[in-house]
């Protein structure tokens, strides 16, 4: 699978959430027709990273955001009660579209090698359709609140944990060489954080996001697979 292929899934992913959001939200979400809620969350959650990335999500007003996303004052108030809440609602829908997509995309019955290239490739494939929210997720975490950067350190490390397990998976069964599972895995995700912390840099250089995924695939079996008898 190349990334656009992946984006026609991601697209039906982030819709399918968007009306979850609307159906636990129900009794607090003031608009009744389902197509107006999930077209008007869409543009709300975009304005939000959109000015967040540019200013700081703590300096971003409603009235900033009113602009930004075409709705007006009242019209933000009958999504959401606060900012907080809104950061909840943020994180909730990019968490779950993240974990479902995971685990849509790794099968139990891949061998390790395959589990752990299908992974590196969803990662990075989810942090190019989604950018702005992993930039924001990475810059914002210290300005949160307690419960939120919790909720932010603990979606950090359940990513980095399915690296480590495919590895420790790997090792196990002896298709991967002897190596420090939890280090790799860390190391891994400091090398796909790249990606969509540094972008101007890979487009400087005219590298895609497929070519990348390709790279770091080839990059870590360098690291992980025994070596070759002679």
């Amino acid at each position: 699978m190349n990334y656009a292929e992946f984006r026609k899934i991601f697209n039906t992913y982030k819709n399918d959430i968007y009306h979850e959001i609307l159906v636990e939200n129900r009794d607090t979400i003031r608009v009744k027709k389902e197509h107006t809620v999930v077209r008007n969350l869409e543009k709300i959650f975009e304005a939000t990273l959109k000015i967040s990335n540019r200013k700081g999500f703590q300096a971003m007003s409603m009235r900033n955001l009113s602009k930004e996303s075409g709705l007006s004052m009242g019209a933000l108030y009958a999504y959401f009660s606060s900012k907080e809440e809104l950061l909840e609602m943020l994180q909730h829908q990019h968490g779950n579209i993240m974990r479902r997509i995971f685990e849509d995309r790794i099968k139990t019955d891949m061998d390790s090698k395959t589990k752990l290239n299908t992974a590196i490739q969803t990662h990075l494939y989810l942090s190019e359709a989604m950018q702005p929210w992993f930039y924001f997720a990475y810059m914002e975490t210290k300005n949160m609140s307690r419960a939120n950067q919790e909720k932010a350190m603990a979606g950090e490390l359940a990513s980095e944990k399915i690296f480590s397990n495919i590895l420790l998976e790997g090792r196990t069964t002896n298709v991967f060489a002897e190596h420090n599972h939890e280090l790799t895995a860390s190391l891994l995700k400091a090398v796909l954080q790249d990606w969509y912390l540094k972008r101007w840099k890979y487009r400087r250089r005219k590298i895609s996001v497929d070519q990348y995924a390709q790279f770091i695939c080839e990059f870590i079996q360098s690291v992980v697979l025994p070596p070759m008898k002679n």
